[in-house]
């Protein structure tokens, strides 16, 4: 087994040996028989979400969702396109309330358009858990911020912080939660920066050298995504003198820029700096001249060689977020009910390529493009599988149209309520082709629609 190996295997039987059972119950009325779920990012500088558990809302509107847990994290809990989120420790009971909502009367079936936030309460609720307290914080915070932006941003005052932590310390002084510490600790760390409290080298002194990176404090990542952004290339006066497009292109350039990143001070943690550098690269990733093949090289050598666990997880999350639906990587998986009320996988239909595309009824283009189907059809079916994803909320409302079409005769399926199909084919607007080969992984994305290059595209797979 390879060094990088080891880690990872002990890094995992520690999740396993340490994990605390996490159990959230509650009441969501309106939103019986839906599916509730509970994601989390991976990390907090890609905030590549990561499914953690999910549950289907019963008759009478109560759930019951456990996870198991070994530090405090941020979590999403969704129904539907729906949203609210909140923090969960190891090991500890949440009774929550969630709004009453008519869900079944938003129409618009898009994860990217902005949904009402669900409305969320804890029952018993006691103002020294952690959420409470982050909540109580937030509050004076931002009240503050609003108060004295001009004044801390421009005018630099630093008397208004200083009086400001000590109103912090007054009102939260006894409180003993690890995680809400460190969090109010970061968070004026972010007004220290704000107000030019102290030079860079000292702020960096103060808030990391020689102290943990706390990977899943979000006040603490967004510190430093603050921080380090454009490190590499803008904010370090050392390493932005660094050739990176040389280094990119030498051998072993994961080991190379690490060396050579060592010129700045404030890095002389190799965990740090590591970490620097992962932010760094996907920053690059969007940068021209840079080459986006190096840069995911150099990320995959982080992945299989880091030292650190936490950094593994970084690298692997940056990879699936700049690689994904891109030819080659593996086409999301799915299984939906189609037209005949069975379940179909895309796994299933392996062997042939794949012409994919989302559409709703209520959208004119969709039934435009999809009236230029059926020749497709009739010429390349014995050569390829098409396939209607229908994101309408409602199996019955596809049904009932497309029996009225009797040039649709190819294969159909609905969403439901599998609102995570959309998000994992990023389906911003209708309709969205997609064109994926015979082994499931993608060949094009998107691509070109019935009036507007698909026969060509179909061509092309078929030739390989």
């Amino acid at each position: 087994m390879r060094f990088s190996g080891i880690i990872a295997f002990l890094f995992f039987f520690s999740l396993i040996s340490f994990a605390q059972q996490t159990v959230i119950r509650g009441t969501a009325p309106g939103a019986e028989r839906k599916i509730i779920r509970i994601t989390t990012p991976g990390d907090l500088i890609t905030f590549w979400e990561r499914p953690l558990t999910s549950s289907r809302v019963d008759s009478t509107g109560h759930f019951t969702l456990t996870v198991n847990l070994v530090e405090t994290i941020n979590v999403i809990i969704t129904i539907d396109f729906h949203k609210t989120e909140m923090f969960l420790e190891p090991g500890k009971t949440y009774n929550i309330r969630i709004a009453p909502m008519n869900y079944d009367e938003f129409t618009e079936v898009n994860p990217f358009i902005q949904s009402q936030n669900l409305l969320l309460e804890e029952d018993n609720k006691d103002p020294g858990e952690l959420n409470s307290l982050i909540v109580a914080f937030n509050s004076i915070y931002s009240g503050f911020l609003m108060e004295n932006f001009n004044a801390l941003y421009r005018d630099r005052n630093r008397t208004l912080l200083d009086s400001f932590r000590v109103q912090i310390d007054r009102q939260f002084g006894q409180v003993k939660n690890t995680y809400f510490l460190d969090y109010a600790f970061y968070q004026i760390a972010s007004l220290e920066q704000l107000t030019q409290y102290l030079p860079k080298l000292q702020l960096a002194a103060k808030y990391f050298t020689g102290k943990p990176i706390l990977y899943y404090n979000v006040e603490y990542m967004d510190f430093f995504n603050s921080f380090f952004t454009k490190y590499l290339t803008v904010t370090s006066n050392t390493i932005r003198k660094l050739d990176f497009t040389t280094l990119l292109k030498g051998p072993d350039p994961y080991r190379a820029m690490l060396k050579a990143m060592t010129v700045d001070t404030i890095l002389r943690n190799e965990q740090l700096r590591e970490l620097v550098m992962l932010k760094g690269l996907m920053e690059l990733y969007h940068t021209p001249p840079f080459d986006q093949e190096q840069i995911i090289s150099v990320i995959r050598a982080s992945k299989e060689g880091t030292r650190y666990p936490e950094n593994r997880i970084v690298a692997e999350d940056m990879i699936s977020l700049l690689t994904k639906l891109k030819p080659g990587t593996p086409a999301p998986e799915f299984t939906l009910l189609g037209r005949d009320q069975k379940d179909l996988s895309l796994n299933s239909l392996r062997g042939k390529p794949v012409v994919l595309w989302f559409w709703t009824t209520y959208c004119e283009g969709c039934l435009s493009e999809m009236d230029l189907i059926r020749p497709l059809f009739d010429k390349y079916r014995e050569n390829i599988h098409f396939v209607s994803v229908s994101a309408d909320k409602f199996f019955g409302k596809m049904l009932y149209f497309i029996n009225l079409k009797k040039d649709y005769v190819w294969t159909f399926v609905n969403i439901g309520d599998q609102s995570e199909v959309l998000k994992d084919y990023d389906v911003r607007t209708y309709p969205l082709f997609v064109l994926i080969d015979k082994e499931g992984k993608i060949y094009k994305y998107p691509a070109g629609q019935p009036s507007s290059g698909l026969e060509a595209d179909i061509q092309k797979i078929l030739q390989q």
